[in-house]
């Protein structure tokens, strides 16, 4: 069941909680961080959809949940609920059903493959949408390419972009898709000279009479009067039952400049750090790269590696037996090889300016 997602920014009781919690030292009531509590008192207001979703889950995997028992069972799934893990390998309607679920998945997604980032690889609109694959098997590729067209513009779709640019990219567009949907429609409205804000119900003539006048080229390029986006962008956001950005940040992305095109707006929306806090799924730009609880989860199972590799068999000699020589042939993923070549051909391939220099 399909919830109008709502932004963490939409929920001020959720965010002056956490924030008094945060000040005086308590611990939190539900063993959590600020952010994540934040998550959490979002998450409430989906109850129902989680309900459902948990005894749908019951009925089909009863034989074996009968074995540990019904209450454990929900004890767990609303720990994953909690944490956000619970939309690994899920279905695409669920992963979007709920503003929870949406800012779980982007939180995912960036903890499981920041390294790609971290390593300067550049990686095809295809590549990524693998990889968003790999967290669920059915997400369109439709919303994959309107992602990386807010990077690439208007450059061929199999250019590189860096996992930044991507990142941050698609977190404007998978969270904020109705929203951005409805922007494109009044943007196409003003370029055409009509005022968004009007109501017209059709009839049977007036598509005949009443047809648009197609843009020319010279507004194509210089885009709308950005005060009056703005203003059609504010009353979007008042009377709109999605997730919506924090209209004030809308405005000050919009001063910038006395017009602008579509493209340019949804790159200033990306790159826009004060949206990114408002939504709170990602860090910062500056510690995108930066993850201390992954970090100690990894060298948790180093450790587990290297203590295997020490406690294993000494030959007559006192040398360690080939552990390591034993060990199973590592398999690259098909796209790695290629991009020791594209960290050099980069810039000749026709990836912008941003994607190229972010990761040097």
């Amino acid at each position: 069941m399909s919830q109008d997602p709502t932004s963490l920014s939409e929920c001020p009781t959720a965010m002056k909680r956490a924030e008094e919690f945060k000040q005086r030292g308590d611990p939190h009531p539900l063993g959590v961080e600020p952010l994540h509590f934040c998550y959490y008192t979002a998450a409430q207001r989906h109850v129902l959809t989680y309900m459902e979703d948990a005894v749908s889950q019951l009925l089909e995997n009863r034989e074996d949940i009968s074995q540990y028992g019904i209450a454990r069972f929900f004890t767990e799934y609303f720990n994953s609920v909690r944490q956000g893990t619970h939309i690994l390998f899920r279905e695409f309607s669920f992963v979007q059903a709920t503003p929870h679920n949406r800012a779980s998945f982007l939180r995912t997604f960036w903890r499981c493959f920041r390294t790609v980032g971290k390593n300067g690889d550049l990686l095809t609109t295809q590549e990524y949408h693998c990889l968003l694959q790999l967290l669920c098997p059915d997400f369109p590729m439709e919303l994959t390419q309107k992602a990386a067209r807010i990077v690439l513009m208007d450059n061929a779709m199999d250019c590189l972009m860096s996992f930044s640019d991507f990142l941050f990219a698609f977190q404007i567009q998978f969270y904020y898709s109705e929203f951005l949907e409805s922007v494109a429609a009044i943007y196409q409205d003003l370029l055409a000279g009509k005022n968004p804000n009007t109501v017209i119900v059709p009839t049977s003539s007036s598509g005949q009479h009443r047809q648009r006048q197609p843009p020319n080229d010279c507004s194509l390029l210089d885009g709308v009067e950005a005060s009056l986006f703005y203003q059609c962008l504010e009353t979007l956001c008042d009377r709109s039952k999605y997730s919506c950005p924090p209209s004030a940040l809308v405005k000050e992305v919009l001063s910038t400049a006395q017009r602008l095109t579509l493209s340019g707006f949804l790159m200033a929306l990306a790159k826009d750090q004060g949206i990114n806090r408002a939504l709170g799924a990602l860090p910062d730009k500056g510690d995108l790269f930066l993850d201390p609880a992954m970090d100690q989860e990894l060298e948790k199972l180093v450790a587990q590696v290297s203590g295997l590799s020490i406690s294993a068999p000494t030959s007559s000699s006192g040398d360690t037996a080939n552990f390591h020589v034993r060990n199973s042939p590592r398999i690259n993923s098909p796209w790695k090889p290629l991009h020791h070549r594209r960290k050099i051909d980069a810039e000749s391939e026709g990836s912008n300016e941003e994607t190229d220099s972010s990761e040097n």
